[in-house]
């Protein structure tokens, strides 16, 4: 299984990384190849130019700096998103990458007149959230947590029909303990090991 772990956050010491990493080393020992798309340390470009938006419906983005990322897409059979949720969200440079990466002719086509949007995603059988959040679990649901909405209703739609999902938070963050991270840590190991 090819799997392609995009990574979401500014801070190299974060709780974050560390979940990266125990996903990574999970990943990597179930004998699947990872392909590991950190956007903050490779300071993607997360703001579409208004050429770029102007030309969204007809072609793909030129810009070259997008065609790893491209690749990635086309390469990847899952696809396992880590990043921290705030204001009940994708942190912006997460939600630029959809913006600009899962573009026309890269994710899907646009029909020439009325009609549904073709997918190019198919071969994605498995999509993966794990993020922080600093708000209570109840309080992420009265929001209706919009975040895990973009990713695993939104963007699933373009994977495969029966396309897998989990989604996995660690609620209260910003009163976390070593032993609740902890914790949250065995949680993604064991899910990550059925993944």
């Amino acid at each position: 299984m090819r799997v392609l772990v995009v990574y979401c956050h500014p801070v190299p010491e974060s709780f974050c990384a560390a979940i990266r990493e125990t996903a990574v080393e999970v990943l990597t020992g179930r004998g699947w190849e990872v392909r590991l798309l950190d956007l903050y340390a490779e300071n993607f470009n997360p703001v579409m130019s208004g050429d770029e938006r102007r030309s969204y419906n007809e072609r793909a983005p030129d810009d070259p700096a997008l065609q790893p990322h491209f690749e990635h897409l086309k390469w990847a059979q899952a696809i396992l998103f880590i990043y921290p949720t705030w204001w009940y969200g994708l942190p912006a440079m997460l939600k630029g990458w959809f913006d600009r990466v899962w573009a026309t002719d890269i994710a899907f086509q646009l029909p020439a007149g009325k009609g549904r949007i073709k997918s190019l995603m198919t071969h994605v059988t498995k999509v993966g959230v794990i993020t922080t959040c600093g708000a209570p679990t109840w309080w992420s649901v009265v929001v209706g947590q919009p975040g895990r909405k973009t990713i695993l209703r939104g963007m699933r739609a373009l994977c495969a029909t029966r396309c897998r999902t989990f989604f996995l938070a660690h609620y209260l963050m910003d009163s976390s303990t070593p032993r609740s991270r902890t914790a949250f840590l065995v949680k993604v190991q064991r899910t990550l090991e059925r993944f």
